[in-house]
């Protein structure tokens, strides 16, 4: 039985979830296929976006982009525990969150015109420059920097979820959300932290094939790099406006 030794900051990619697996299955993961599935799951997202998006002058407005995004974490947990699911929940996943970006990045682009349009540029343009400064060996997922992207992205994680239990009380943590330079920053920062996370993303999925995780971890590959290029995407969208702001 093959022992996947490699740990991600993205928490759908961790050791953790493939112990549970049978490795005896002869049907095994791999890159070309994880790869595949991500364009997939990606294509879902942006084509729900696009239709959504049509339908915002309709009467489509923050509530349902919320409950879309609700439904997206529920469908993303399911396939965590259950990721022989994935053929099915993954898509989901992709469906609802291109609901929920599609009303955002609608609303966002009424305000600042041209904005969607730059954060997509800068994201995919981060996502490729990742993947080429990886497999260039520029950027490598020693043991040491994966911890240390683990603490980062952890530190963001309690700092946005403190803001959003704030939030309900009418206030917020000062400054992150501020047009200032302290608030420009945090952001500059917190894009740094989620483009790394794709080298650690990468490298699991790369050691995960090569040490004969099953066939259907391809889709929770698939999943984790989702959820990595989505916040991305929200970090430029909040970046770009922060900016235009200023």
């Amino acid at each position: 039985m093959a022992i996947i030794s490699k740990s991600s900051s993205n928490p759908l990619l961790k050791e953790k979830v493939f112990e549970k697996f049978d490795l005896t299955e002869e049907v095994r993961m791999t890159v070309e296929g994880t790869v595949n599935k991500t364009i997939i799951s990606v294509l879902l997202t942006i084509a729900t976006a696009a239709w959504i998006w049509s339908k915002v002058g309709e009467g489509t407005n923050f509530a349902y982009a919320i409950g879309a995004g609700l439904f997206a974490f529920v469908f993303a947990m399911i396939t965590y525990f259950k990721p022989t699911w994935g053929a099915i929940t993954v898509p989901i996943y992709a469906v609802l969150n291109g609901l929920f970006l599609g009303v955002i990045s609608a609303s966002i682009e009424a305000m600042y015109p041209g904005i969607v349009l730059q954060a997509v540029s800068l994201t995919f343009g981060t996502l490729f420059s990742m993947l080429f400064a990886y497999k260039a060996g520029w950027i490598k997922a020693t043991e040491k920097f994966k911890s240390g992207i683990i603490a980062a992205t952890g530190a963001i994680a309690f700092v946005y979820f403190f803001s959003f239990i704030l939030s309900f009380f009418g206030t917020s943590v000062p400054l992150i959300h501020s047009s200032g330079m302290f608030g420009i920053g945090f952001s500059l920062v917190v894009i740094v932290i989620a483009a790394l996370n794709f080298i650690l993303d990468f490298d699991f999925i790369e050691q995960s094939a090569a040490q004969g995780a099953p066939k259907y971890m391809e889709w929770m590959g698939a999943l984790g790099l989702l959820v990595t290029l989505i916040w991305l995407y929200i970090e430029f969208l909040r970046l770009l406006s922060k900016l235009r702001n200023d």
